[in-house]
């Protein structure tokens, strides 16, 4: 983790994704799976308000740690004839 500037505001979900050019669904999915300066707010197991620091957000995607692995959809093969 990085050195956090001191009394670094907390940003909302819309300010961060602006600050990295991506779209907030993204920024997200990023936070959920643990990107760096991401911080979930509330205890609600289904939906959390997420808030970022931006400092620790460019120093998670200068690492390059914050790439999503893109999962295969299973593939099915059918049996017998295709009629």
């Amino acid at each position: 983790m990085c050195d956090v500037p001191p009394n670094e505001p907390f940003v909302s979900a819309d300010e961060a994704a602006q600050f990295l050019s991506v779209k907030r669904r993204y920024l997200l999915a990023l936070a959920r799976r643990g990107m760096a300066g991401a911080y979930p707010l509330g205890t609600g197991t289904k939906r959390k308000t997420w808030v970022f620091r931006l400092s620790e957000l460019a120093a998670s995607i200068m690492s390059d740690k914050t790439i999503i692995s893109k999962t295969q959809k299973p593939c099915t093969i059918r049996s017998g004839s295709p009629r």
